[in-house]
């Protein structure tokens, strides 16, 4: 399943970043979620990543082999 604007997904690698606020080095680790903003051509994504609240901490741009789509319901099969 293609990974599109709009998803949820969850990084596989730890991505060194900057604080978008603090400025701080911060590092985000697997699992880490965030939402698909913009898509290249299937070959990375850029991703907003933001606490509970909404706001961003970070935005980067993630090659697809580093993500992982979530999905909320199951897919069908033709079995």
């Amino acid at each position: 399943m293609p990974i599109k604007p709009y998803d949820i997904v969850a990084l596989t690698l730890p991505i060194p970043t900057i604080h978008k606020d603090t400025k701080q080095p911060i590092l985000l680790q697997p699992g880490q979620v965030g939402t698909v903003l913009m898509d290249f051509d299937g070959q990375a994504f850029l991703i907003d990543f933001a606490d509970n609240q909404g706001h961003t901490y970070a935005m980067e741009t993630v090659p697809a082999h580093q993500l992982l789509l979530l999905l909320h319901e199951p897919q069908l099969t033709n079995a």
